[in-house]
């Protein structure tokens, strides 16, 4: 018997799997563990006996029943290494690009491993989303972190190169247009926080873009390799603009000359 979700919808209604994916559950139950493991170890998703990570995740989960660490160990693996696929790799050459994704990877992988094991000690249904949409929920994992090691980021990474105040030039490059503040006001460490308590208020696409210009993130690159702002927020370059011009004149507006900041 395939063991039914428990968490709930804010409608008050059980979370289901997938039609295909209840099944399929009860022909990979039938298997032996060698078998399911073999199938389980495809990375092809478009491979006939690919198994979904939503499947995965179910017997990872299972095993808790089982009582069997071996048989964990062997699906924990092969599980933990598709959510490793599903986030930035870090570069070589330790800029501050490649250190942001190390850090995004990290805190994925954490997050996930962190709810696993809690799940393995007594169930809960904090992976009942896993399990039914397993590439949006890791997704999801993905922004929060994005979002939590882009403010550390920024508010570590000095903005001013000579400590003049004045922006850095992969800052001033990132394509800013109308920019309302003036370059001195950045040593202010009290304005500076309000700056940022200001772009963490903003729309979450805008926040994320602002953010990411503020550590030199490029907007558009001719070379395939740099990882600019569009990449990383999966969107197109027009899109990044709009929300960089939309996100200005709201600071502009809160932050403009006349007023006493």
């Amino acid at each position: 018997m395939i063991v039914p979700l428990t968490r709930r919808k804010k409608c008050g209604a059980l979370y289901e799997r997938p039609a295909p994916i209840e099944p399929l559950l009860i022909q990979l139950a039938a298997l032996s563990r060698d078998e399911l493991v073999e199938r389980a170890a495809i990375r092809d998703r478009a491979h006939p006996e690919y198994v979904p990570s939503e499947c995965v995740l179910y017997f990872v989960r299972a095993s808790r029943r089982d009582n069997s660490d071996a048989w964990f160990e062997r699906l924990y693996k092969i599980l933990v290494e598709r959510v490793l696929r599903s986030v930035p790799r870090a570069e070589s050459g330790g800029n501050s690009t490649s250190l942001t994704s190390e850090r995004i990877r990290n805190l994925v992988f954490d997050r996930f491993v962190e709810m696993l094991a809690s799940d393995r000690r007594q169930a809960d249904d904090k992976l009942d989303f896993f399990e039914v949409r397993f590439d949006l929920a890791i997704k999801r994992l993905r922004l929060d972190a994005q979002d939590l090691a882009w403010r550390e980021e920024s508010r570590t990474r000095p903005l001013d190169d000579e400590g003049d105040g004045a922006l850095s030039a992969d800052v001033e490059a990132a394509e800013v247009s109308s920019n309302p503040f003036d370059d001195d006001i950045f040593s202010d460490p009290i304005f500076r926080e309000r700056l940022y308590s200001a772009i963490d208020s903003l729309p979450p696409e805008q926040s994320r873009t602002m953010h990411l210009l503020l550590l030199g993130w490029p907007t558009y690159s001719s070379d395939p390799e740099v990882m600019t702002i569009a990449k990383a927020l999966q969107c197109s370059d027009r899109s990044i603009r709009n929300y960089r011009e939309r996100a200005m004149k709201t600071l502009a507006a809160l932050f403009n000359h006349g007023n006493d900041q």
